[in-house]
């Protein structure tokens, strides 16, 4: 993919920003588009600050406003798309104006979207993303910033990229290989198995940290939060086992040891997973930030979605279903983050 292409961030929160801020140093012809007018305007008039695990820099970049997007405008030949799951249908329709006649829609999100922007755009023009073991925020204008240890970089590969039939082909690479100047990334041939596991990784830690106030160290550190965490993985595992997924290792453990976590001496080694995690950087997950900032959370488009296929395949999902509950009077602002709503979970 030639540096000259012309790409869009649609959706300029923590990942478009982290994406967008990494390939405009590099060099890369990027718009980042957006609804959040303040950021926007932030973004144009000082650049675009990126801090965090991977040093600090500021970048001059292309920002606009959504209503400054017209159709005149010179064609896209990639999109990432960084909204959140619940905008993803808008979007795709908004954006899908601006491709060119052989652009590529990359959904660069959380939770399972890729079928419903492929239904808009076309199966031949949508291409997934899954960014593994990475936390990203943008609690200011203008300032996105990277979680993890400090001097961290380059760890593992945090970008998997596929096409959804599975083969490797000359436009997925490009992308990879665009990515890899960011962190390590790396063409997969099993989209769909990744994008489980990430729905897996995130389920069990997103809304446990969004709906007890915990940060990750935190949440790592109680017993309750760990039990729960397991529990919500054990059933995603479950079902995507029954749906057919090839599903990849979850936090460097197989898929099938966690389908087994009933099993005492199993649960007892995931549970030590977790817990290796406290004394950390007490961060907090993407449903987290959009509860402390108000917003709606993900939660129907991730444990959601578990329960909903759960259902479907005939397998049981009770832990998850009692966080969508719990997590949907959060949304309501009928219930408060605390960590007593672990209770509300485990009985």
């Amino acid at each position: 993919m030639p540096a000259s292409d012309r790409i869009a961030i649609m959706g300029a929160g923590a990942v478009g920003s982290y994406i967008g801020a990494f390939l405009s140093r590099d060099g890369r012809d990027v718009t980042l588009i957006d609804m959040w007018g303040t950021h926007v305007d932030a973004m144009s008039a000082n650049g675009l600050r990126a801090s965090g695990t991977q040093g600090d820099f500021t970048v001059p970049v292309k920002a606009v406003h959504m209503t400054a997007c017209t159709e005149a405008a010179d064609p896209f030949d990639t999109v990432f798309l960084t909204v959140k799951s619940y905008d993803t249908e808008w979007a795709t329709h908004f954006i899908k104006r601006f491709l060119s006649p052989t652009g590529v829609v990359v959904s660069a999100q959380n939770c399972m979207n890729d079928q419903l922007i492929a239904s808009i755009v076309g199966y031949q023009r949508e291409i997934g993303c899954v960014m593994s073991g990475i936390t990203v925020a943008l609690w200011e204008p203008g300032h996105v910033n990277r979680g993890g240890e400090p001097g961290r970089s380059r760890g593992h590969d945090v970008f998997r990229v596929g096409e959804l039939h599975g083969r490797t082909t000359p436009r997925v690479q490009a992308i990879a290989d665009m990515l890899d100047t960011i962190d390590g990334a790396r063409v997969t041939d099993n989209i769909w198995g990744e994008r489980w596991s990430k729905l897996t990784s995130n389920a069990s830690s997103n809304p446990v940290t969004a709906m007890t106030g915990l940060g990750s160290s935190r949440a790592a550190a109680h017993p309750g939060a760990r039990w729960i965490q397991v529990h919500i993985a054990k059933e995603a595992v479950q079902v995507g086992q029954a749906l057919g997924y090839e599903i990849e290792p979850i936090m460097g453990m197989p898929a099938a040891k966690w389908a087994d976590a009933d099993q005492g001496d199993v649960f007892e080694n995931l549970n030590s997973l977790f817990e290796a995690r406290a004394g950390g950087q007490d961060w907090k997950s993407s449903m987290a930030q959009d509860v402390a900032k108000g917003r709606r959370s993900e939660i129907d488009a991730m444990n959601g979605l578990i329960v909903e296929q759960g259902l479907a395949a005939s397998v049981p999902t009770p832990v998850n279903s009692a966080i969508v509950d719990v997590m949907r009077r959060i949304d309501a602002g009928n219930l408060a983050p605390n960590p007593s709503n672990l209770k509300l979970v485990r009985g």
